[in-house]
């Protein structure tokens, strides 16, 4: 439990904190007057005022916000030119899409300082159990990391492509023999593949050996750059089958993400660096939704702003947000049924 609390606070506060930095750091560079700087939401723990902004961090560690004079229609803005709202569109577009260009930026570094670090692992094409997951037919059959498999139905083994065909033939619930090497000494196992949601097909829950490699600090951000471009198509893509299928039963809310974290924290630190980059390119894609309410929406808000020469009405502006909030008070009801079904329930 204590390592689940601190891993979701380190998550959570590290992608609040670059978020919130990119919208405050524009904020400043396009002379806006920003009267709060907040990690967490709730009452102050602590507050220090530098200059004219306070710098302060809340009791839920879930979220932050920076408080820009005159960016909130409803509220006094006694700002003048230094308001929002006084500034150019492209000013405001820039400050809008800083926090998600932040979210973007982060995963670069931290892949950069996982692979310069700790290096590159590359999956070895030999048939040899690198990771068995636990609770998994694997697992449960008796296999463990370091076997060398020698056949799969009589068939024999001689690549990682092999075995992986070889299991997944016949589908779920389909009991393949396996002969294995272990110690210098032949073992007979028998598996029999589960359905994983994740992939949608038959797996037995392994991970192939793999080889590590060092690479310098001009390689690592080639790699970085390359694992952050695949990790957004593949995200896309998942976003547009959900969309596609209406369906969000995929769909995680803070406690669900708590309780990752705390899985993955349990693997080790350099695995809660690969989590919580590809969270914080959730985070970007997510906030850059045309939806009133997130940045994406503000930055549509602005776009047309930009054609038509003023500001979409007051009225509009004030109906839209709340929609806005709506849609996402709604999501975030429904990822919360979801966590608990699947934390407390088991489903």
């Amino acid at each position: 439990m204590v390592l689940t609390i601190a891993a979701a606070v380190f998550v959570f506060g590290l992608l609040v904190l670059v978020h919130e930095l990119g919208h405050f750091v524009t904020a400043k560079l396009t002379g806006m007057r920003v009267d709060e700087f907040a990690i967490g939401f709730g009452p102050q723990l602590l507050a220090v005022k530098r200059g004219e902004t306070v710098y302060s961090l809340r009791a839920v560690p879930l979220g932050g916000f920076n408080n820009i004079a005159g960016m909130d229609p409803e509220a006094e803005d006694d700002a003048g030119e230094r308001g929002y709202a006084r500034k150019s569109v492209w000013a405001r577009m820039l400050v809008i899409l800083a926090g998600s260009a932040m979210n973007f930026l982060l995963p670069v570094f931290l892949y950069w300082g996982v692979f310069f670090f700790s290096g590159v692992a590359t999956p070895s094409t030999e048939p040899v159990l690198g990771m068995v997951l636990p609770d998994r037919p694997a697992a449960q059959a008796g296999l463990l990391a370091g076997d060398r498999v020698l056949s799969v139905d009589g068939a024999p083994v001689g690549s990682w492509q092999e075995f992986a065909s070889a299991v997944q033939q016949g589908g779920e619930g389909t009991s393949h023999a396996l002969v294995i090497s272990r110690d210098g000494e032949e073992q007979e196992l028998s598996v029999s593949p589960a359905y994983d949601k994740t992939s949608e097909r038959a797996m037995i829950g392994v991970m192939s050996s793999a080889t590590m490699e060092h690479p310098g600090a001009v390689r690592s951000a080639q790699l970085a750059v390359q694992k952050t471009g695949s990790v957004i198509s593949m995200m896309v893509y998942e976003l547009y089958k959900i969309i596609l299928k209406f369906s969000g039963a995929e769909l995680a809310g803070p406690i669900g993400v708590a309780q990752m974290a705390g899985q993955v924290a349990q693997m080790g630190f350099v695995p809660l660096l690969n989590f919580t980059a590809f969270l914080s390119l959730n985070l970007a894609i997510i906030n850059l939704l045309p939806i009133p309410a997130l940045d994406g929406g503000h930055f549509v808000g602005l776009c047309v702003e930009a054609v038509i020469g003023r500001p979409m009405g007051p009225r509009f502006t004030y109906y839209a947000q709340r929609v806005g909030i709506a849609l996402l008070l709604l999501l975030m009801v429904f990822a919360t049924k979801n966590d608990v079904v699947r934390v407390f329930l088991g489903g």
